[in-house]
């Protein structure tokens, strides 16, 4: 994967404290929250590429992803190489095959994120089936419906009935947290790896649904019900899901870009039709 080269500051990844893994090159500084840098180094005496992520923020969960990792079992997943916890944390990971989805159909102008939905929901279903030891979700904002005065400030009023009824059926599961796109690699249209397990933990599985096919800025894909249908087509292979729920999530989640991304009238104009026509009562 080519990652772009270095838009910020950031800690210099050589004077970590590492305890197995020695960079000796830095290739490419991928676009993330943390400090991320796509590496060159030796690893148990041969040369490897890794990623080393350095934590940006106090609550960054570097930690909470290592210990998950090293309780998931397959190929998939990436292995971790070196950590460290001090001073906020860092941690060191394999670097797996593949490219995003996004790559793989660009404009999708033809469509071709058809034939990857099904393959995309079954991986969230089998990760939602997983129980490794974990403490529930940190609480997030967009964990919560949007307040009467955001949704006024958006002339989103109509809205209040809608989630004043939130779904009262709450299943509790392994969730990824940020399963996106962005977060998960496809080779041969198969999913190759499944990236950045900070926000994992046990929580609401249909707002994780949610979560992964709600439409995000730019993106190309997951526009359609029919795409939709078939994420969801494939995830129940493998574990139920309440439609109602993701539906009332994936409102909610709507909202809260719709407040951050005003300025991108396409995205604004889109999620207006959406919320317009899906969260009727």
């Amino acid at each position: 994967m080519v990652h772009p080269q270095k838009w910020r500051d950031t800690c210099d990844p050589f004077a970590l404290a590492y305890h197995h893994f020695q960079p000796t090159e830095i290739i490419g500084y991928p676009h993330a929250r943390n400090d991320v840098f796509h590496a060159r180094g030796i690893y148990k005496g041969e040369e490897t590429t890794a990623y080393i992520k350095v934590a940006r923020h106090e609550d960054s969960a570097i930690e909470n992803e290592v210990s998950i990792l090293s309780q998931l079992d397959d190929s998939i997943f990436p292995n971790v190489l070196d950590a460290d916890f001090a001073n906020g944390g860092f941690s060191v990971t394999t670097d797996l095959p593949g490219l995003r989805l996004s790559v793989i159909v660009g404009a999708n102008e033809d469509m071709a994120s058809l034939a990857y939905m099904e393959a995309y929901g079954e991986a969230l279903g089998k990760l939602h089936g997983l129980k490794p030891t974990a403490s529930q979700q940190a609480d997030r904002k967009f964990h919560h419906c949007p307040p009467r005065d955001m949704l006024e400030n958006l002339d989103l009023a109509y809205l209040e009935n809608y989630f004043s009824n939130a779904p009262s059926n709450v299943e509790n599961v392994f969730c990824h947290g940020d399963f996106h796109y962005a977060n998960v690699l496809w080779e041969d249209r198969h999913i190759s790896a499944i990236l950045d397990f900070e926000l994992s933990g046990y929580g609401n599985r249909d707002m994780d649904i949610a979560w992964a096919i709600f439409l995000r800025p730019g993106q190309r894909f997951l526009k359609t019900e029919e795409e939709r249908g078939k994420f969801l087509d494939g995830y129940r292979k493998f574990a139920a899901c309440d439609e109602a729920a993701v539906k009332y999530y994936t409102a909610q989640f709507y909202v809260w870009f719709l407040n951050s991304c005003s300025d991108d009238a396409e995205y604004s104009e889109y999620i207006r039709r959406w919320l317009a026509a899906n969260c009727v009562l």
